[in-house]
């Protein structure tokens, strides 16, 4: 009876006694029905992947950006935060300067632009005619256009010090960085006067900022005197609420997406300590250009701020942060717990000078890290000229590079005295509470720093300096009576070629045993 015979394969094996003929033909309909659907259900698959091909790439593409994320991170996924509608809003801006562009000062306008120069170091005049929030190229490398950054990120809080900045310079320092932020990761933006005397940092700056900014959010704390670069920003450290600081000079415009990259690292390490690459603002047109695709912070042994290549492992990855053994120490950010946790910049240091080499070495030493992230870009005024007055307290930065050398270098400050005599008879003040600072926090020597941190420094800045190969004017081919001059050797200014005299210093040059060319020192 076909009512009682088994249809499972498996009852087939258990009972192979029990089949009728009836049954047995039965069965084979039912094996040929059933290899039939089998094959039609697999062409079908086969088929529908076929044309479904693209979409299931994408869908593997989503999920393998979320492969290594714990869903009870509270850091959370990783999403893109670049605002597209305002990117496509700033590609259809036009105007003065929009998209980095230089401006050309007109000749009627020649003698307030040379007034104005001379007061800023840089052409303010320039700067009063763009737009506070103009477009700015973007030059980031193309794989940074695709990077994901952490969903849930610290809170910033901006810190800008200033001592007598032009006022539109200032302002479109504040308006970039807020016209291209998140608006809820900003908690707060504070102006830190350093004792500033131009008028229209007074009453212009807080009738400026009461109209745009009514809820307080961005405000100006004042110093009645000058008291220097870093107790500005300890002023301003004192009185921010975010979970980070973000330290920015005031002549300044920040890139495309400039903020998630900078907040990402310290989401995952607080003790992670993130600089941006800083681009050139041209001092005369303010044109808006790369300085170059990165490099590594370093020193040399009469304390000027050296850059060093990026490591081959690191250029591989052109897009990716790196490694860095010191700061430039104007654009950086840093968590609020981390910087106190270190005892915030060293009080005893004076106006400016030392601070990024004293911060730097206690965050390597002290078990954090420094890192340059090329996805955040921030631009910035090189001043021409020096124009800010002498304090009038003797030399500051030498007390400066005496406090760290005594604190930080252990036997290696006897390079940099080496190479500075006068160091040595410098007062440097009361130490003691940075030194105990330095042992309550187990930091290690000065030794592993430079053997682990800064371990290829001496290659190219080595502490006893080699022979140089060769030293003298250097005539020019066309006219030898014209010798190359360095003038005041200030960053980003150029050589000028000048009647020759072996007696100019910035005329006397050698070449050094790293075939680099350097004015030769008295």
């Amino acid at each position: 009876m076909c009512n009682t015979c088994p249809i499972s394969s498996r009852a087939f094996r258990i009972f192979p006694q029990t089949r009728s003929p009836t049954c047995r033909m039965n069965r084979g309909i039912f094996r040929v029905a059933k290899y039939f659907l089998i094959f039609a259900f697999v062409f079908a698959i086969i088929n529908i992947s076929s044309q479904m091909w693209p979409v299931f790439n994408d869908i593997s593409f989503i999920r393998h950006l979320d492969h290594d994320l714990n869903p009870k991170d509270p850091i959370g996924r990783k999403i893109d935060w670049h605002n597209y509608a305002q990117i496509e809003l700033e590609k259809r801006k036009h105007g003065p300067g929009e998209h980095g562009s230089a401006i050309v000062i007109e000749s009627f306008e020649k003698e307030e632009n040379d007034r104005i120069f001379l007061v800023n170091g840089y052409n303010g005049l320039v700067s009063d005619k763009m737009s506070l929030t103009r477009s700015i190229k973007d030059i980031r490398h193309p794989d940074c256009k695709k990077a994901l950054y952490y969903e849930n990120l610290p809170t910033t809080s901006i810190i800008i010090p200033f001592y007598n900045e032009h006022l539109s310079t200032l302002l479109r320092t504040v308006e970039s960085a807020m016209f291209r932020a998140p608006k809820h990761l900003i908690k707060d933006v504070i102006l830190v006067d350093d004792g500033s005397t131009k008028p229209s940092l007074k009453g212009p700056l807080e009738e400026y900022l009461a109209n745009n900014y009514p809820l307080g959010n961005v405000r100006v704390l004042r110093h009645i005197k000058r008291v220097g670069l870093m107790a500005a920003r300890l002023t301003g450290a004192r009185n921010c609420t975010g979970e980070v600081m973000l330290f920015l000079d005031s002549h300044c415009e920040v890139g495309t997406n400039w903020l998630p990259p900078l907040l990402d690292p310290i989401a995952q390490d607080y003790r992670t300590v993130v600089c941006p690459f800083i681009d050139v603002i041209d001092a005369f047109t303010f044109e808006y250009r790369a300085q170059d695709e990165g490099a590594r912070g370093a020193f040399d042994w009469e304390f000027f701020y050296k850059r060093l290549p990026r490591l081959p492992e690191d250029a591989k990855h052109p897009s990716q942060p790196f490694d860095s053994p010191i700061m430039a120490g104007g654009l950086f950010v840093i968590s609020s717990k981390w910087f106190w946790e270190l005892g915030g910049y060293d009080p005893g240091l004076m106006i400016w000078g030392g601070e990024q080499y004293e911060l730097s070495f206690k965050i390597w030493m002290c078990g954090g890290k420094i890192i340059d992230t090329p996805c955040s870009r921030i631009g910035h005024v090189y001043r021409r000229k020096s124009v800010f007055p002498n304090p009038g307290i003797g030399d500051f930065i030498g007390v400066n590079y005496r406090r760290v050398a005594e604190v930080w270098m252990d036997e290696y400050k006897e390079y940099i005295y080496d190479r500075r005599p006068h160091y040595r008879d410098i007062d440097p003040g009361d130490l003691s509470q940075q030194k105990a600072l330095r042992q309550r926090l187990k930091c290690k020597s000065f030794d592993w720093f430079m053997k682990t941190v800064a371990f290829d420094l001496i290659k190219r800045y080595p502490m006893i300096e080699p022979i140089p190969a060769a030293k003298g004017l250097i005539r020019s081919f066309i006219n030898s009576t014209l010798c190359i001059d360095g003038g005041a050797l200030k960053a980003m200014e150029s050589v000028n070629l000048k009647p020759c005299s072996p007696n100019a210093p910035n005329q006397n040059f050698v070449v050094s045993w790293y075939d680099e060319i350097r004015v030769e020192k008295g």
